[in-house]
């Protein structure tokens, strides 16, 4: 854990953010669905469209007023590229809308709203589109290497013998692809699995397999009873594919998810005895999420009522074994340089990609000789409270569409501040590849 970070790094102040105020004045996402085996209904920009128009039809300014368009997407797909201006132009935002797309795994559509934010505060702008989408079912299938040299010398075959030659040296193996997620997921630098990374984690910090399934049964819950609700409903907003399927809802919560029928479940990355299993893992789903992001002059001049200020934003980087304590690395400079604590904080929204995670994140900020050594605190950061931390579930329950997450636990967070009535928010999560971000927002 010592290695989490370069010495001294987690202890470096920043300039606070000294420009214009920034509001999220709205926001809408799609219903995240899970990947069934198949590619699903919906490419990466036919999600973005889907919960992209009409939230532009209901804005009080035509489409073309932004000033730029900017989207996270990881998986981009080959007919797609630069997803952002393919969005916006089938958007109707105009020939003339500028647009591009980020790329930073987990945190790509936080990404995108981290870019607009300083865009605005720096005077460049004054509205901007920001969002996520990710088609995880799209994902493509890679041919393994071996198939590829032997494409190659049929290729370069001069002659019927010599393309008869290479023919029979095909084998059985090179016709079984390899899925596209499952090298994305595994880090290069390490050759550790995601899973894996969360495997260390819950090591060190003593996770065990009751307590990372007790809280992926409380995210299904705390979802299912959002649903019901009815509180994710301005939020969410259906999408229709071609044939006319209504898809109104997250698919992927199990509300009678219970620790009896979780705990029959086998590890994935370690076994016999790991924690992990897809039961208190984020499930592989695709989905998109937008936010707008105004000025205090854009507000003013079209009447719009924010959601939320955003305050500071924070990056981090460090060891990618554990790439999963990105929140702690991130949130801890950014509170310390505003002067805040733990308990200053009334909302939490920290990514779920996997339960033993979120709790080695917990713990690390509780643990003394963590704080010390690797974060340079004098003391504990401190505790979170449960019932202050993603209060409607999250990816566990919902999905993980990478290069959407970020988006919407911003957006989520917002609308959880405005109908609860808190003052603050923080919203994290862990990147793949050693990485994690952070947003501070506040009641505008």
């Amino acid at each position: 854990a010592k290695k989490a970070a370069p010495r001294g790094r987690a202890a470096r102040v920043k300039g606070a953010s000294a420009g214009r105020p920034v509001y999220l004045v709205d926001g809408a996402r799609t219903p995240f669905l899970r990947a069934r085996g198949k590619p699903g209904p919906f490419t990466p920009v036919d999600l973005a469209v889907q919960c992209g128009r009409p939230l532009l039809m209901r804005q009080p300014f035509a489409p073309d007023s932004f000033d730029t368009v900017i989207l996270g997407c990881v998986n981009v797909v080959a007919d797609e590229m630069n997803p952002a201006r393919v969005a916006a132009l089938r958007l109707g935002m105009g020939e003339a809308m500028t647009a591009f797309t980020v790329q930073i795994n987990c945190g790509s559509g936080m990404q995108s709203i981290d870019s607009a934010f300083r865009l605005i505060e720096g005077g460049k702008a004054e509205l901007i589109l920001a969002g996520g989408t990710e088609a995880l079912s799209h994902a493509p299938l890679v041919l393994r290497d071996e198939a590829v040299d032997w494409l190659a010398g049929m290729q370069k075959s001069s002659n019927p013998l010599a393309t008869a030659q290479s023919a029979v040296r095909i084998r059985p193996s090179h016709l079984k692809p390899v899925v596209g997620l499952e090298r994305g997921l595994t880090d290069p630098i390490t050759d550790l699995s995601m899973g894996q990374t969360a495997e260390l984690l819950a090591h060190h910090f003593g996770i065990t397999r009751q307590m990372a399934d007790a809280y992926s049964v409380e995210s299904h819950k705390r979802l299912a009873a959002a649903q019901e609700a009815g509180t994710l409903d301005g939020e969410v907003l259906p999408a229709f594919d071609r044939d006319g399927k209504v898809y109104r809802r997250d698919d992927g919560v199990r509300a009678d998810s219970i620790i009896k029928k979780l705990g029959g479940l086998k590890p994935v990355f370690e076994k016999p005895f790991g924690r992990v299993t897809a039961g208190n893992a984020s499930q592989v789903t695709d989905g998109a999420s937008w936010c707008i992001l105004a000025s205090g002059e854009a507000v003013a001049r079209h009447g719009l009522r924010p959601l939320a200020r955003l305050v500071d934003s924070e990056w981090a980087a460090l060891d990618p074994a554990v790439m999963g304590l990105g929140p702690v690395m991130s949130v801890t400079p950014m509170l310390q340089r505003r002067g805040l604590s733990a308990t200053d904080i009334d909302l939490w929204e920290i990514n779920e990609a996997f339960a033993a995670q979120v709790l080695a994140c917990l713990a690390a900020w509780q643990d003394d000789d963590f704080c010390r050594q690797v974060l340079g605190l004098e003391a504990p950061f401190g505790a979170i409270a449960r019932d202050r931390l993603n209060i409607h579930g999250g990816a566990i329950a919902l999905g993980h569409p990478v290069g959407t997450s970020g988006n919407r636990i911003v957006l989520h967070l917002a609308n959880a501040m405005q109908a609860t009535g808190k003052k603050r928010g923080v919203a994290t999560e862990c990147i793949g590849g050693g990485q994690g971000g952070a947003m501070i927002l506040e009641a505008p």
